[in-house]
């Protein structure tokens, strides 16, 4: 059996891995992604505030030498589900199986002045200079924005808020700085009523303003000033931006997407395409756009995959994820939480301690093991 994978993040290596493990030779796994290795998204925040060096948080696709499992860094250039063809600029790729996990491509300039005035920290380039921003950045008004929803990693932009606030503390200028959080939402993790209570708390206590429900339309690179759609304007010298989030073009050329996203049956990742699946931060699913939901997901079309070469039944996605939540200060808290189709999310919170700082690492580590097969510290 031939299988096609789009996109080599949570989603896509979770499949090939688990492909590999189960199934070894007796499968074709081709693994497609025109980046040359992998980083985390909170690798990419550990960059931006100076925790980690650029070199210790990207993982090489090269690495990946499995049973049954081909890389090839090449970029997708069309997509015919129908078929299950796909040509890449490294040459074309017939499936009997085809998963596309191509997650959302980033447009920071789809809102006028954040390339010339701002800062998006949510591509790694973007992240990584960043670094060298923050680090010669001399106090004054740190504006954090979600310029658009919907977007991935919720946490993130809470998190940069708060590790904004320890950064301008350990450097002695928090007390001439202001931090204000700025998103689109009534909450900073609407599914999480008690994370979104645990962040508010945190930043009343840090001195974090925080602005719900709240679009920022445009910056003016000349004035510093960020304008919004209610027609209000506020001031920074520091703009840390999320840009808008959107399906990949090429995705959205295949005619696959519906609505900005590939529509799915969320209990089996299945597109109306058969035998078709698509998973990650490109689906419709009714989940986050979060790498522990396409690894989920991943695992739930691993098994309906598993389960047509073995002729045995295949399990449904759950909807549940976990997340780590940063506070600072080493200081993470966990969110279990379970998205079932039909239902409101629900699930448990669980405060911030050091302990889950570690169990973090142990997920990421874990992670690198089974996908890389090397440690990671």
């Amino acid at each position: 059996m031939r299988v096609v994978v789009l996109g080599a993040g949570f989603g896509g290596l979770e499949i090939t891995t688990r492909l590999s493990d189960e199934l070894g030779d007796d499968i074709d796994v081709t693994l497609v992604d025109q980046a040359d290795g992998f980083i985390f998204g909170f690798s990419k925040l550990d960059v931006m505030f100076g925790k980690r060096e650029p070199h210790a948080v990207h993982h090489p696709y090269v690495d990946i030498v499995k049973p049954g499992v081909r890389f090839v860094q090449s970029t997708v250039t069309s997509i015919d589900p129908q078929a299950k063809h796909v040509v890449t600029d490294a040459g074309e790729l017939e499936a009997d199986v085809l998963v596309v996990a191509l997650g959302a491509d980033l447009h920071p300039e789809a809102t006028p002045g954040l390339l010339e005035a701002g800062h998006e920290f949510y591509t790694v380039p973007g992240a990584f200079a960043c670094r060298d921003v923050l680090a010669a950045f001399e106090g004054g008004r740190v504006v954090v924005a979600v310029t658009s929803v919907p977007f991935k990693c919720p946490p993130a932009p809470s998190e940069t808020a708060l590790l904004a606030h320890d950064l301008l503390s350990a450097r002695g200028l928090r007390d001439r700085s202001e931090i204000a959080l700025v998103m689109p939402l009534p909450m900073p993790i609407p599914p999480s009523p008690a994370a979104s209570k645990a962040l508010l708390q945190a930043f009343e206590e840090r001195g974090i303003e925080w602005h719900p429900n709240t679009v920022v339309r445009e910056l003016d690179p000349a004035t510093k000033v960020a304008r919004l759609a209610d027609g209000g304007e506020m001031p920074f010298d520091l703009f840390l931006g999320v840009p808008v989030h959107r399906v990949p073009e090429v995705v959205q050329a295949s005619g696959m997407s519906v609505d900005g996203w590939v529509p799915v049956d969320p209990r089996t990742l299945e597109t109306s395409y058969p035998d078709v699946y698509a998973v990650g931060d490109v689906a419709s699913v009714g989940t986050p756009k979060a790498g522990v939901f396409a690894e989920g997901q991943g695992s739930v079309v691993a098994d309906a995959i598993i389960a047509r070469a073995r002729g045995s039944a295949a399990g449904q996605y759950d909807g549940r994820g976990i997340c780590y939540l940063e506070f600072g200060n080493d200081q993470v808290a966990k969110v279990d939480v379970m998205f079932e189709p039909g239902q409101a999310p629900h699930g448990d919170f669980l405060a911030p301690s050091e302990a889950f700082m570690a169990d973090k690492r142990e997920f990421g580590a874990d992670r690198i093991r089974r996908w890389f097969g090397r440690t990671w510290l």
